[in-house]
């Protein structure tokens, strides 16, 4: 089973933190930002970390 949450980042505007669990496999946390359009129509996202649940603990 995979599940997963979104939702912004607590004290930084315009960022957005994505979790998932695939059971008892390992457990992940991106935080991300949209940018500018690059192509139109298109949503452009900025990856800004990508890990474990840690990564939110440093600047």
């Amino acid at each position: 089973m995979i599940s997963n949450s979104w939702g912004s980042v607590r004290r930084t505007p315009g960022v957005y933190e994505l979790t998932w669990s695939m059971g008892t496999g390992p457990a992940g946390r991106t935080a991300f930002e949209y940018g500018a359009e690059v192509r139109p129509g298109t949503p452009h996202v900025i990856w800004r970390r990508i890990g474990t649940h840690q990564i939110l603990t440093g600047p």
